[in-house]
């Protein structure tokens, strides 16, 4: 029988509590402790290390997103860079796209540098082609790639099956901006390192109410600070006045037992590569530290009226799905015993455009739509330089004060995202019966406003 906790929990080895007394006043209170939180704490004690800052979390460092994630340091973006140039222009774009493919060198370089063992490996993505659909978007996303410079190439058959020995496989995509690495680890090894430096983290805290000035906590203890950054990403909806900001939609995985070498040859994955396909319901993959495959899938529904729930993070029906696909993909894998399934929320801006900005002492930063390990740490550095009121090429970058729309009202928003969600499994459903692009996966693109 699997167990019902995240993998990267049961390897992630000793674990600190951070408890204490909490101070009536600090410089930075910062709300979530997750990677966002911690890499701004990180670099605002880089920049200022006398300053006093303070990291409320409601349950334990890494408990969202941050800790059971896929474990992808990707310059993967959300939102596409022809919309980001329709509003800011082509030269913004490519700055951004640029500034996500350093971040990927950044998070290994911050690792090596503070001793933070959270197995990055710089191998890169590996998008599967499995069917003549998905060759037509492939293709059209490499030379999406070539007029941005992305860095995303074509790999035919013989190459694709040496990466990685999949079924019915006609080629794939190749981009090299991607590392892998174990979540919790580097979560982990980033509190300590934020502790080191002189910050206060304060676990099983709970905040009430956020507001410019004062952080208030659920036994109503209020914390005076000069800048308050909100760090809650999908939680975000659980915060009074900003319950329609985000959506929170869940993503589930599963990871089998270790495999051993002779099983890895037949496998492949030799550079660390992680892995998904050019199917309309996202699939992710990876080959963890301790050498076993970790994979999962977007499809598990959205809850009405923004609910979390610990009983959400367990679908059965989803957790067989993502069995079936993983043997479908790599049948070798057929006998091999699943561990672990878990799953949890990611956050999603109504426009699918992540955010980050400050104003008049309150920072935020989120809707990163799965895609956050590397956001993350932009968001830190941008937050670190927004709250010290330094300028820098961050600072100017696109997504510096966006302001997403609000998500409709109940039951439309409930409505909305699990037709989405539907149309994208209805896709990919018709693909593989005509072999033709789904004349469904236009309208996904239309419902999710072509992101």
């Amino acid at each position: 029988m699997s167990r019902r906790s995240p993998l990267w929990w049961d390897t992630a080895g000793p674990t600190t509590a951070y408890d204490g007394e909490l101070p009536p006043a600090v410089d930075v209170a910062i709300v979530g402790g997750g990677l966002t939180g911690l890499w701004s704490a990180y670099y605002l004690l880089e920049h200022q290390p006398d300053l006093s800052v303070l990291v409320l979390e409601t349950e334990h460092v890494g408990f969202g997103a941050s800790g059971r994630n896929g474990g992808w340091v990707s310059a993967l973006w959300p939102v596409s860079p022809e919309v980001v140039a329709q509003r800011h222009g082509r030269p913004a774009a490519l700055d951004l796209m640029a500034a996500l493919r350093e971040t990927v060198d950044e998070v290994g370089a911050r690792c090596a540098a503070e001793g933070i063992d959270a197995g990055f490996v710089k191998g890169g993505t590996l998008a599967m082609v499995r069917s003549a659909a998905h060759e037509r978007r492939a293709r059209a996303e490499v030379a999406h790639s070539a007029t941005w410079g992305l860095g995303t190439v074509w790999l035919d058959a013989a190459e694709a099956r040496r990466r990685l020995a999949a079924v019915d496989v006609r080629g794939a995509t190749f981009n090299p901006n991607c590392a892998r690495v174990h979540p919790r680890r580097l979560v982990d090894g980033l509190a300590r390192v934020v502790a080191d430096r002189g910050a206060l983290i304060r676990e099983a805290r709970r905040v009430s109410g956020i507001e410019r000035g004062i952080v208030t906590l659920d036994d109503g203890q209020r914390i005076g600070a000069r800048h308050v950054l909100r760090a809650t990403e999908a939680w975000t909806s659980q915060v009074t006045g900003h319950e329609r900001d985000i959506a929170p939609v869940y993503s589930l995985m599963v990871a089998t037992e270790p495999l051993d070498e002779e099983r890895w040859a037949s496998v492949g994955l030799a550079a660390r590569e992680v892995f998904t396909d050019h199917g309309h319901v996202v699939i992710y993959g990876q080959r963890t530290v301790d050498d076993r495959i970790a994979f999962g899938g977007r499809g598990a529904p959205y809850h009405f009226a923004s609910r979390i729930r610990p009983d959400y993070d367990h679908e059965r029906r989803v957790f067989r799905d993502l069995t079936r696909v993983l043997h479908a993909m790599l049948p070798q894998l057929s006998d091999v015993e699943v561990t672990h399934t878990w799953g949890g929320p990611l956050g999603i801006a109504r426009d699918w455009h992540p955010s980050v900005g400050y104003e008049d002492g309150m920072g935020w930063a989120g809707g990163y739509v799965g895609d956050g390990v590397a956001a993350t740490n932009l968001a830190g550095r941008t937050l670190a330089d927004l709250t010290l009121g330094r300028r820098s090429p961050l600072t100017g970058l696109p997504w510096v004060g966006h302001r997403s729309p609000a998500w409709e009202p109940e039951p439309l928003r409930w409505l909305g995202i699990n037709a989405g969600l539907r149309l994208a499994h209805l896709a990919d459903r018709e693909e593989r019966r005509t072999g033709s692009p789904a004349r469904l996966g236009r309208l996904l693109g239309r419902l999710t406003g072509g992101h």
